[in-house]
């Protein structure tokens, strides 16, 4: 018995994962497209701040070339959870520059 409720803990817990990994990562050129094809009257306040900050503003899609120019200049110990993983996908994973 402990058996299937330990098998079936960790289905969830990969599903979970598998269904975080298909979003698109906030602040990102999908995720603004996206969110840009969601009626704005179904936002959230947090969507609509971070679709100001990210896909308004110049400079600051997530992975685009002088957005990872901008956060290499940001002292390290400045960056968030977030930054730091966001900046090793696109900025470095990816090669120099970033995606854009």
């Amino acid at each position: 018995m402990r058996m299937n409720t330990t098998i079936r803990t960790g289905a969830l817990i990969l599903l979970a994962a598998l269904a975080a990994a298909c979003r698109p990562e906030v602040g990102s050129a999908r995720w603004c497209a996206a969110l840009a094809e969601k009626p704005k009257t179904d936002w959230s306040l947090g969507e609509a701040k971070d679709y100001a900050k990210h896909c308004l503003l110049e400079a600051t899609e997530v992975g685009g070339e002088r957005w990872c120019r901008k956060l290499a200049d940001k002292p390290k110990s400045e960056w968030s959870t977030d930054e730091a993983a966001s900046y090793a996908k696109h900025c470095l994973i990816k090669g120099s520059g970033g995606e854009g």
